[in-house]
């Protein structure tokens, strides 16, 4: 079937979510990381980009966030960069655990690999995977240059975050050290935790966070700065890391109510992928017990539903002015 849409009914949409859920106070910010715990919990913004580069944005969309899980897809994009394919499946693996992302016990009922780049674990080993092996300052330098070829500029470490989390990662340092146990991290696990505290720690806009997802809706192709920054034939397997465990063990009812493959954060960020058509973000910091934001999820689920847009209904979607 074919499905067109405006730019203009895209912007009312966005706008009428906006509205709709910029009062909501369900929900709460993050405290056992102290930095996230003192944000402003009114902060909220969306951002949809186009993939002739042209943005749709409303609130809050230039505040840099705590990118936090987020971050975790980035770094799965580098990993495939860097390896392909079949050695991110076989070093880390694609399942959803069904478990919290923070979970131990994932890693001890599936002690042959970590399950997937997109929760803590395959996210620690992802790190440990960065090339060069056994040089922090250069494996650094390549997870923040993906990350701003991904968003067409660059992000900034927010110090404060950094400390904050790295006073209280105790769960991942265990999840460090488990995974070297079994053999499934790469490199060393203190450096390898500390590059995964870091990445969690830059700081991302909404506006960045939709031409990420935009880029990957793209194949690869940011469509900001025209860079190809990945292999298109890699686009699916990303989606579909995104679309199985992007929300943890509330997946599948966000799929389900949505239709969206996106990625959240404790942060309060959701990127969103809807391949051939758009990437879409939200932020705003109050987040319920799975660790997604309330309002995020409800405007991006608005705007989807809206539209009648979903990547199960196999629809081609044409957007004019």
């Amino acid at each position: 079937m074919e499905r067109n849409l405006t730019f203009v009914s895209i912007q009312e949409a966005v706008q009428e979510a906006y509205n709709l859920y910029k009062e909501n106070t369900d929900g709460k910010n993050a405290d056992y990381i102290p930095y996230l715990a003192q944000i402003d919990s009114r902060l909220f913004g969306i951002s949809v980009c186009l993939l002739d580069g042209r943005s749709i944005e409303a609130g809050d969309t230039q505040y840099a966030f705590g990118i936090e899980s987020v971050s975790k897809v980035h770094t799965a994009i580098l990993a495939l960069r860097q390896y392909g394919a079949e050695k991110l499946l076989s070093m880390i693996g694609a399942d959803a655990t069904g478990l919290p992302f923070n979970s131990i016990i994932a890693i001890l009922l599936e002690n042959d690999h970590p399950s997937t780049p997109l929760v803590n674990a395959g996210a620690i080993a992802a790190c440990s995977m960065v090339k060069p092996i056994g040089d922090a300052r250069a494996k650094w330098e390549a997870i923040v240059d993906n990350l701003t070829q991904l968003s067409g500029s660059a992000p900034v470490l927010i110090d404060e975050l950094y400390r904050s989390e790295s006073a209280t990662n105790f769960n991942n340092r265990s999840i460090a050290w488990l995974l070297k146990n079994y053999g499934r991290i790469y490199d060393d696990p203190d450096m390898s935790l500390d590059l995964y505290t870091r990445q969690c720690s830059l700081g991302i806009t909404a506006h960045q966070l939709a031409i990420c997802g935009a880029t990957i809706a793209n194949k690869g192709l940011n469509p900001v700065t025209q860079q190809n920054v990945f292999d298109g034939a890699f686009a699916p397997q990303i989606t579909s890391l995104i679309a199985t465990v992007g929300f943890y063990e509330h997946t599948g009812d966000w799929l389900y109510t949505s239709g969206l493959p996106a990625k959240s954060g404790v942060g309060g960020g959701i990127m969103g992928v809807l391949p051939g058509v758009m990437g879409i973000a939200a932020f705003a910091p109050p987040i319920d017990e799975a660790g997604n934001s309330v309002k995020a999820q409800l405007a991006v689920k608005h705007i989807m539903n809206r539209l009648g847009l979903s990547v199960f209904s196999g629809d081609r979607v044409t957007i004019t002015d």
